[in-house]
């Protein structure tokens, strides 16, 4: 029987939303092996001088922990 751990993370990125969840994934992936999904709980936008600045997410990441 498998086990799936999640763990949360909070991203950020200049660019859009997709990019802020392609870092937090490529963060995660630097400690964290058999990564099988994430999932975006919320999103979040910080606007500076009436326009978007940066680009939050916050991530849930599912991996299979190995015995």
């Amino acid at each position: 029987m498998a086990v799936v751990k999640v763990i949360e993370i909070l991203a950020e990125s200049n660019k859009s939303w997709e990019d802020a969840t392609k870092i937090a994934v490529a963060e995660a992936s630097k400690t964290i092996r058999n990564i099988q999904a994430v999932y975006i709980e919320s999103f979040q936008a910080i606007v500076e001088n009436n326009e978007i600045a940066r680009y939050r997410v916050d991530a849930k990441v599912s991996f299979l922990v190995e015995k």
